[in-house]
């Protein structure tokens, strides 16, 4: 696009290479790198010395800290979070002299997921909507929806509202959101909101 016609911003140290669809309202910030055939939804923050590879694909309002490289493979829904120096992988037993780009897992983060500074997010795995992973946790498995895990590798210590709000559920099953007074409800190790 034009750069007197985008309708994103892109600072003048970064390269957007094309061709790439990037939605309005987008900032990229100094010293990142967002790579041929990806697309990023409106509203997205890139912060600094971000790589985004090849295919990528991140949602709406997706906010990328500093020192962040989104692998091949990767989609993030809307509304994700993902924290300063958190690391993507995207081949299971990497190798220098062999190739693995035809072996390339794929990683999705759903919707309101938050994956804190310097956690490890190893490919293949789903991030469940507004989960919240803590800073430094490393994640093997696949992740529910609003759970709360931290640690080495990372383990689910509770559950979160969408607002990352710890949840304490009652006898019935029932937490509600101290902020939103949002109801939710615990069943068979599945939390969902109920209003």
């Amino acid at each position: 696009m034009d750069k007197e016609t985008k309708n994103y911003f892109v600072h003048e140290s970064s390269y957007v290479d094309e061709p790439c669809e990037v939605g309005e309202g987008t900032k990229v910030w100094h010293f990142s790198h967002i790579m041929a055939n990806c697309v990023l939804g409106e509203k997205c923050n890139i912060g600094q010395n971000v790589v985004i590879s090849p295919q990528v694909i991140l949602g709406r309002n997706v906010k990328i800290q500093n020192n962040v490289s989104v692998y091949t493979g990767v989609h993030c829904e809307d509304d994700v979070f993902l924290g300063p120096s958190m690391v993507f992988t995207n081949v299971i037993n990497p190798r220098s002299a062999v190739n693995r780009k035809e072996e390339y897992k794929k990683t999705l983060i759903r919707q309101g997921a938050s994956i804190g500074a310097n956690a490890t997010i190893v490919c293949g795995n789903e991030i469940g909507k507004y989960a919240l992973i803590g800073a430094g946790a490393v994640v093997t498995k696949n992740v529910p929806d609003y759970a709360l895990l931290v640690g080495n590798p990372a383990k689910q210590i509770g559950w979160v509202s969408e607002y990352g709000h710890r949840l304490n559920f009652n006898e019935e099953g029932i937490a509600i959101c101290p902020e939103t007074k949002q109801e939710y409800k615990l069943s068979d190790q599945k939390v969902n909101r109920i209003s």
